[in-house]
């Protein structure tokens, strides 16, 4: 698993000597993802520099900078940890509570006659709570990202992460529910419970295939939006790069074979949404047996490893198997999108060596594409669900804005998530 490597060395300010550390780096065949001057004085300059280091990589590379004339390795640094220090959300007060009057406005006694009147009328909750613009982002740890069933205390940083994309992407307020429970019944009954308080309910970092039965079942039983995020959001913005895929390489979907590696959430969601979206024909493969017939009962077919590289037109891998694609397996034209995190598949430079069209990874398609916008869609809409028009509009509005060659814009840009969620609410009128 590639790790990032946060290094602090200091360079005599004088031309070449930062270039003589990135040659040791280099030498080393380590990539840089980050380099940043953090302050100059008295002739020498601070670096912060991030690479990308296997667990098991030399880290005598630390001390052949240390052994430069010019340069001087300083530590390590603890970047990410300390970004995480105390952890990355808060609940704040919305009003200002600065004196006795608006204690008893907002507490005892006023909040009596507001209590009443949702009483009366269940549905001024959403006009006078917070109801209308929360989320529980609720998950059990058993499929943490790429590292698997590391349970719910594990997890609660990604789902803290979530909650802090919702609150500065859309502005939802986000609570992470960690469920100590794997049982399928026990956890519906479980979110169940807590619904009443959210808005919308998210599942984060279920496993396959008790997160099928999770999430049909709490459709079935409440009046809420409720979505598997890894199913449904991934598949999102998978389509929306697909679909520029198609419009880079002037094919169309309905003509091209799609081969799917890994039907787990991720992969049995992509399958469904792209055959929604009119994929024809779609070979899928999984080592679970379970897995394949799903497929199959869903309408494609059960295939290989082997036979999806020779024949698909589009290839998406969501195995968390790192480098199960081999480089010499990639056909001229294809379009390869590994998907896994934090290692993929196959890495994008070595398909598109090998002749692939097109080639990306999970850094670039990711769900945080798709999950704000589409919760403050359906919570602006009032929605009792998410319906596949939903997920259709999102993709779309996400495909479309787009800049030059690439397949999907930039997540940090706070104009696509209120775009997403525009045309997810227009997707609901009649």
């Amino acid at each position: 698993m590639k790790v990032p490597e946060i290094l602090i060395v200091e360079t005599v300010h004088q031309p070449g000597s930062l270039a003589r550390v990135l040659q040791v780096i280099a030498d080393a065949g380590l990539t840089i993802d980050h380099l940043q001057a953090l302050h100059r004085e008295q002739g020498r300059t601070l670096w912060e520099i991030t690479l990308e280091m296997d667990e098991e990589a030399d880290r005598s590379l630390y001390s052949r900078i240390d052994a430069l004339p010019v340069a001087r390795f300083v530590r390590k640094s603890d970047r990410v940890f300390d970004r995480h220090r105390g952890g990355k959300i808060r609940t704040e007060s919305a009003i200002p509570i600065t004196t006795q009057q608006v204690l008893r406005d907002i507490y005892t006694p006023g909040v009596a006659r507001v209590c009443l009147a949702i009483q009366r009328d269940p549905a001024l909750a959403w006009e006078y709570t917070g109801l209308g613009n929360s989320v529980a982002v609720v998950t059990n740890g058993t499929a943490v990202l790429g590292l698997g069933n590391i349970g719910a205390l594990a997890g609660l940083p990604v789902m803290e992460g979530k909650a802090a994309l919702f609150s500065t992407l859309v502005g939802i307020h986000a609570v992470p529910i960690l469920l100590d429970e794997t049982d399928p019944a026990r956890c519906i009954d479980h979110i169940a419970a807590i619904a009443p308080g959210f808005g919308a309910i998210q599942l984060e970092d279920f496993a396959a295939p008790a997160c099928f039965e999770i999430e049909s079942g709490l459709r079935a039983r409440l009046t809420r939006p409720v979505l598997h995020d890894d199913q449904h959001c991934t598949a999102v913005v998978v389509l929306a790069a697909v679909l520029n895929a198609m419009r880079r390489t002037g094919q169309g979907l309905a003509d091209c074979v799609v081969g799917q590696i890994g039907l787990g959430a991720a992969g049995i969601g992509i399958v469904r949404l792209l055959q929604h979206a009119g994929a024809r024909r779609v070979l899928g493969t999984d080592l679970d047996d379970g897995a394949m017939k799903r497929l199959v009962d869903m309408g494609g077919e059960s295939s290989t490893l082997e036979e999806i590289m020779k024949k698909a037109d589009i290839v998406i891998a969501t195995t968390g198997v790192r480098g199960l694609i081999r480089p010499e397996s990639v056909r001229k034209g294809q379009i390869i999108m590994a998907l896994s995190n934090p290692d993929p598949e196959i890495e994008p430079a070595e398909a598109l060596a090998r002749g692939a069209a097109i080639a990306a990874d999970g850094k670039g398609i990711n769900n945080v594409l798709a999950f704000p916008g589409l919760f403050k869609g359906a919570l602006v809409a009032r929605a009792t669900c998410f319906t596949d028009a939903m997920l259709l509009a999102a993709a779309g509005a996400i495909a479309e804005l787009v800049r030059g060659d690439d397949l999907v814009p930039d997540p940090l840009d706070r104009a696509v998530h209120e775009a997403v969620a525009a045309a997810v609410s227009r997707s609901l009128r009649p």
